[in-house]
């Protein structure tokens, strides 16, 4: 760190919504020259916390000092202006317009009463070269990458001279070779004075990149730590109250009876030739990295992008799936990676949520049996420990952990014998992530099939009795349980199948 006073300084601040405390006297102190982790589960403050640093909201008491001095932001833009920048999980670029556009947006240099377009690509040039980023400033923010749309997101707020850089989950959607060169950014910023604020879930990202750790749990401050002092365990204890005996309780389930048989399946450009099978009670997972094809084939066997060839058994029964309800009706469930946009309908209710696939249920002549779905609805949230202030909040106002849960308490009540799990645990806290593998483990028990899409390593190798890998869309490996490790895998997602296939007999 390269100054004895903290650049911001949060000192017990309260926010309050409806009644409820959001925070409460939490207290934070990021200096110059630090990237400090900003740690707690779904609902334990952090994104509050953050937008009152931003500016969004105003504490309802407490004190935020800047450089030593007392200040109350007006707005996100004051805070802009006092070098405040914020980098959130999807990048919030205008995809029509050019980089060099995107990062000058609002403050284009104007020669003659016209954009100096020359001088506004040369300026997105020299920050993009600060980053040591090669990208040409022309090319459209639809062209980019998730990693390089983040990229020209820090290269705005640089150009804006942002000295404190807030990250909130950045590397969520990213493969592992892009997660290093955004680290790899970040400690060069670090290096040259910036401080940086990185929020993830993902603990050994945490130990990789950050020096210090900052703890919330239920809207209060629990400590602030350095990294190098701690365990993972440490930080689930302080982050949940409580020892979590088992991240991966993986128990060990009866395999029985075959129930989907996938042979040469294909859709163009997406994915070729994908053979497999899934039995009663398995955890069959399926790994490789962003753009493997992995979401394309889980898509096309629940009938959202059909297959164009290939052969798909349910229960030793050939069957075509070219619609979700075919899917549904053949005793499939889907959760989707995106459960904000894909998996629930964010301006009803949690009861509503839950009850949606199966309406049909507790209809008579058109009319639904309100006060039924109520109850099932409840029943549900209340089997999966969804926090909420009752059934009728809407799923928007959940927290990414307990919308998760909806989603998962939805397809539940399919009653489903597959059930597809896409990225089940992406961007939710340690204790719901150990609470999501026990129900999995808990339904293969009771003879569910589970095709589980993961990018973390460790879920895949701590829950899954198969492993599947893909690369670009073709299965170039698969794995029992007992001989899979991190290296295989990786192997398998970065090498041809051939390559895959000659390591392996050169083992045998």
């Amino acid at each position: 760190m390269s100054e004895q006073n903290p650049m911001m300084q949060m000192r017990d601040i309260s926010k309050s919504f409806g009644g409820v405390h959001a925070l409460n006297h939490v207290q934070m102190e990021v200096y110059a020259g630090e990237v400090h982790a900003l740690l707690g589960e779904n609902g334990a403050g952090k994104s509050t916390l953050i937008k009152t640093m931003t500016g969004v909201y105003q504490p309802d008491s407490g004190e935020i000092y800047l450089h030593g001095e007392l200040i109350r932001f007006a707005g996100p833009r004051d805070a802009q202006q006092h070098g405040i920048g914020a980098i959130y999980q999807e990048p919030s670029l205008f995809p029509d317009l050019d980089i060099a556009e995107n990062i000058m947006a609002g403050r284009q240099p104007m020669r003659n009463g016209r954009i100096d377009w020359r001088s506004m690509h040369r300026e997105a040039r020299n920050v993009l070269q600060q980053l040591g980023v090669g990208l040409d400033p022309r090319i459209k923010a639809r062209n980019l990458s998730v990693a390089q749309q983040q990229t020209v997101e820090i290269a705005r707020a640089l150009s804006l001279n942002a000295k404190l850089l807030i990250m909130d989950e950045p590397t969520s959607s990213l493969t592992l070779t892009e997660v290093e060169e955004l680290f790899r950014i970040i400690r060069q910023l670090r290096d040259t004075g910036t401080a940086i604020i990185f929020i993830s879930h993902r603990l050994e990202e945490l130990f990789a990149v950050a020096d210090r750790v900052t703890i919330l749990r239920d809207g209060q401050y629990v400590g602030t730590r350095e990294m190098s002092g701690v365990q993972t365990e440490d930080l689930i204890q302080m982050m949940v109250g409580r020892q979590i005996d088992e991240l991966f309780p993986k128990q060990e389930a009866a395999i029985g009876e075959t129930l989907l048989e996938v042979a040469d399946l294909t859709v163009s450009g997406k994915f070729e030739n994908v053979t497999f099978s899934l039995r009663a009670g398995e955890i069959l997972g399926l790994a490789g990295l962003i753009g493997a094809g992995r979401t394309d084939v889980a898509r096309s066997l629940f009938g959202i992008q059909p297959a164009q060839s290939g052969t798909i058994k349910v229960n030793g029964h050939a069957v075509t799936i070219r619609s979700p309800q075919q899917a549904m009706e053949l005793g499939l469930g889907f959760v989707p990676e995106d459960r904000q946009h894909h998996g629930l309908v964010l301006p009803m209710s949690i009861a509503d949520n839950i009850t949606l696939p199966i309406l049909p249920r507790y209809a008579t002549a058109g009319w639904v049996r309100e006060q039924e779905t109520k109850r099932v609805a409840a029943a549900a949230a209340k089997k999966l420990e969804v926090k909420s202030a009752g059934i009728t909040q809407k799923a928007k106002e959940l927290s990414g952990g307990n919308q998760q849960k909806v989603v998962l308490a939805k397809w539940l009540e399919t009653g489903p014998r597959i059930l597809i799990l896409d990225e089940p645990t992406r961007g939710i806290d340690v204790g719901t992530k150990a609470a999501v593998h026990q129900l999995m483990s808990d339904l293969a028990s009771q003879g569910v099939a589970i095709l589980m899409i993961s990018s973390e390593l460790p879920e895949i190798l701590g829950m899954s009795d198969r492993i599947l890998v893909m690369r670009e869309g073709h299965i170039t490996g698969e794995f029992m349980r007992a001989e899979a490790t991190q290296e295989k895998l990786m192997a398998a997602a970065t090498a041809s199948a051939t390559a895959v296939a000659t390591a392996q007999g050169e083992e045998n």
